[in-house]
């Protein structure tokens, strides 16, 4: 099944023995190194799960939900893919498996398969191979990392390991490498790692007739020669292919450490290609600026998943990447919005800045609002996304203009004052998924605003997930007070982004500019938040 001339390679990432081993973070290290030294590299998710996409899922169950230019709800992995590699996704890199279902069962509907019994094998396989090869083939990609989702074991990835079981026999095995992420367990009473569930890991993988070629084993100490040639030795892995990945302080710290094990030099030569030396200094500069830096400013995220790190995953790395390059470091003071107000206002006064991320439904809406105004009242650096936004204008209409019972229909489908509304259209919705305003829109931005002083231009792209909008109803009241609408899609006059000009930040946004954000390239609107918050705390610093 030779895509070209020079068919595409494929690095097949599997993993065993426990989730959140790292398996996209591996992958995307890798995937970097292979960039970095000139080469096409895409990287693609097949998550197990039988919904369509995530964009149903509660946080709690799947993490943050990241939005693609086209409007893809993909899985939290391909935001890691695209802050590493520095290249956007789209809908063709995340595979579920209820997408995979979706098509055969419409396929079979339709006659396409001419009376035949509809099976895994071979139609199940044979949809993921074809999403797979569509990929490769579109993005021209000389090297295509797939990244399956679950644990081998798990029956639902079954299906998914077949199918890259017999992409070989299509493609040549010599175009394949099987990389398998694995736990090494540090026993404390005992005092040493434990291979035992590395071995057994790998024994459920080659039951399905997969040998993987190279081992990445996740450890919170580093291993030593012997144990690497035991690992090899029983699960029959080239001794010079079982690599760790050790616990470090910065996920940006993963590309360099798998440079030094030389997992690259061993993938390229594995794959038969020639490709130069990568150029790592820029990540190398990233890890050394962040560890000499001297000061530390602190945000408070105010959402209602404050336990959740995977919640808000791309506003941290954002607000990390912006603090990284003013050279500072970054103490994020996780904010439950729904603590008592007593309780709440101490907390945020004792933040440089306030961030409201996104979210639905009503839980936590009260204490976000006070969050919004307290940040207007005392001068505190404010930076409101999304539903942020959305609550930044309630707190605004309500304690600025005396519209008392303002609210969002979503919250309040009967207030006075609906400052955040449906769209008509939007009205009729019946279904809850991709039915939002999803993906990038552009938007024209006013000039003399701190949006155009960050953005540095008229006009730029950004990323959405939202159904409820800013009715324009009431924008000449909350303008006549003094709020500024300083970004519009103009399509429609949507308001797209609101500021206060007074204020050392207060900004707004509908959209997600975290998805866009990057370890390297820390995205606008987040620099400019950061700069206030350092400004901030360097007076108060002064002050005492």
């Amino acid at each position: 099944m030779s895509l070209s001339r020079k068919p595409t390679k494929f690095i097949f990432v599997t993993g065993g023995v426990a989730s959140s081993l790292g398996k996209g973070i591996v992958a995307s290290g890798l995937g970097t190194l292979l960039v970095h030294r000139g080469i096409n590299a895409e990287i693609m998710k097949l998550d197990p799960y039988l919904n369509i996409d995530p964009g149903t899922m509660s946080p709690f169950q799947h993490g943050e939900v990241f939005v693609t230019d086209d409007g893809a709800e993909t899985d939290l992995d391909l935001g890691h893919y695209e802050r590493f590699l520095h290249k956007p996704t789209s809908k063709a890199h995340n595979l579920t498996a209820g997408q995979v279902y979706e098509n055969v069962i419409r396929k079979e509907r339709r006659g396409d398969y001419l009376g035949a019994t509809v099976q895994v094998i071979p139609h199940i396989t044979d949809e993921v191979k074809r999403r797979i090869m569509t990929l490769a083939r579109d993005k021209k990609a000389e090297v295509l990392i797939i990244e399956i989702g679950g644990t081998v074991g798990d029956i639902e990835s079954l299906p998914f390991l077949e199918a890259i079981r017999q992409i070989p026999y299509d493609v040549g095995k010599a175009n394949c490498i099987f990389l398998h992420v694995t736990l090494l367990p540090y026993l404390t009473g005992a005092g040493e790692l434990k291979t035992k569930p590395t071995q057994h890991s790998v024994k459920a993988l080659r039951e399905i007739g997969i040998q993987p070629d190279a081992l990445v084993c996740r450890t919170e100490v580093e291993m030593d020669p012997s144990l690497r040639r035991k690992i090899g030795m029983f699960c029959n892995v080239e001794e010079r292919a079982v690599f760790e990945s050790v616990n470090v302080q910065y996920i940006y710290e993963v590309p360099l450490m798998l440079h030094r094990q030389g997992l690259d030099d061993w993938t390229v030569k594995q794959l038969g290609m020639e490709a130069p030396e990568p150029d790592i200094s820029d990540w190398e500069n990233l890890i050394s600026g962040i560890r000499s830096a001297k000061e530390t400013v602190r945000i408070g995220v105010a959402g209602k998943y404050i336990d959740l790190q995977d919640a808000y995953i791309s506003i941290y790395e954002a607000l990390k990447a912006a603090a990284w390059q003013a050279g500072v470091k970054l103490d994020v003071c996780r904010i439950d919005s729904e603590t008592e107000k007593e309780e709440l206002a101490a907390e945020l006064e004792s933040c440089d800045g306030i961030l409201i991320p996104g979210g639905f439904g009503p839980r936590g809406v009260e204490g976000k609002i006070f969050a919004a105004n307290l940040a207007r009242e005392r001068k505190i650096p404010f930076f409101g996304i999304c539903l942020g936004m959305q609550v930044a204008l309630i707190a605004f209409a309500r304690h600025v203009c005396g519209m008392e019972d303002a609210n969002s229909s979503e919250f309040k489908e009967k207030c006075e004052f609906p400052v955040i509304d449906l769209m008509l259209e939007q009205k009729a919705v019946l279904d809850l998924g991709g039915t939002m305003r999803l993906g990038a829109y552009p938007m024209r931005i006013k000039p003399g605003t701190k949006a155009a002083q960050w953005y540095g231009t008229a006009e730029t792209s950004e990323r959405h997930r939202h159904r409820f909008e800013v009715n324009n109803s009431y924008r000449p009241r909350v303008e006549e007070k003094g709020l500024v609408i300083s970004g519009t899609f103009e399509e429609t006059d949507l308001v797209e982004m609101i500021e206060i000009p007074d204020h050392p930040w207060y900004v707004g946004c509908q959209f997600h500019p975290e998805f866009q954000s990057r370890p390297l390239a820390p995205h606008p609107l987040f620099r400019g938040f950061i700069d206030a918050a350092i400004k901030g705390m360097r007076a108060k610093g002064a002050g005492k």
